[in-house]
């Protein structure tokens, strides 16, 4: 059984078609899916789609992009929606300075205010890190006691370690695949324990279909690929990954 951990099922192009996506991704093994949140409305969309179906859960929270929209009373929502049962973490949020898209003052600021929300409710984060692995690091050091995942991780060897150290999983993606990719070194040093698979659907489809849509179904692609680098059966890293999401997400 696998696990996809990040997948936008609200995204139009997933939704429009989502039985069918679900039953490929149940063929290849795949039997539960978390769709995550980048705004409060995606996160609604996301809370319709768990509520209407069996095996999918939910979580809520303002992108790094979308941070600097985020409206008076975002915090109170974010509340509200974790009271639903299926909503079972908060994100996607983080700290995004590739593009910029919010000041880094203003990720920051909502940053921290979702990982105290996160703190409150003794619930993980999903987190999403892109060229700001001091900050992202510096941010997560002041809150001990709050636990997640780094998502679709890219950045490097040191920053994985540092995130393993706070008790954080690391979660890769479809860019595991592809043939410049720099992350096998540090997928061969994860430890079993702390590692997890998704797809981040619709994007980032692994190899051989990079560039196109991506779905759950296609995180068996990323299992096995874990499965070539770290020289063990596939069968194993499903059963790790899989066992981690359970631990760490508290999924049934």
């Amino acid at each position: 059984m696998l696990t996809d951990t990040h997948c936008h099922l609200f995204y139009k192009e997933l939704k429009k078609d989502l039985r069918n996506i679900l039953s490929r991704a149940n063929d290849m093994g795949v039997t539960r899916f978390i769709c995550v949140g980048t705004n409060i409305n995606d996160s609604k969309e996301c809370l319709s789609i768990t509520e209407n179906n069996e095996n999918i859960f939910s979580s809520v929270g303002v992108h790094p992009h979308d941070s600097i929209d985020a409206e008076e009373g975002y915090i109170d929502e974010i509340y509200e929606l974790m009271q639903y049962e299926s909503m079972i973490a908060v994100g996607e949020i983080g700290l995004d300075y590739y593009r910029n898209i919010s000041p880094p003052e203003i990720q920051e600021k909502v940053f921290r205010a979702q990982i105290e929300i996160a703190q409150d409710l003794n619930r993980p984060i999903i987190f999403h890190n892109r060229e700001a692995d001091s900050d992202i690091i510096k941010v997560l050091s002041e809150y001990p006691e709050v636990i997640g995942v780094a998502h679709c991780f890219s950045s490097t060897l040191e920053t994985a370690n540092a995130l393993l150290e706070m008790g954080y999983y690391i979660s890769f993606s479809g860019n595991i695949t592809f043939k410049n990719s720099h992350l096998s070194d540090v997928v061969a040093e994860i430890p079993l324990d702390r590692v997890l698979v998704e797809t981040d659907s619709p994007y980032l489809s692994p190899e051989p279909y990079r560039g196109k849509t991506n779905e759950p179904s296609r995180v068996r692609i990323i299992a096995e690929k874990l499965a070539e680098i770290k020289n063990i059966p596939f069968e194993e890293i499903a059963k790790h990954t899989h066992e981690n999401a359970s631990e760490l997400f508290q999924l049934p």
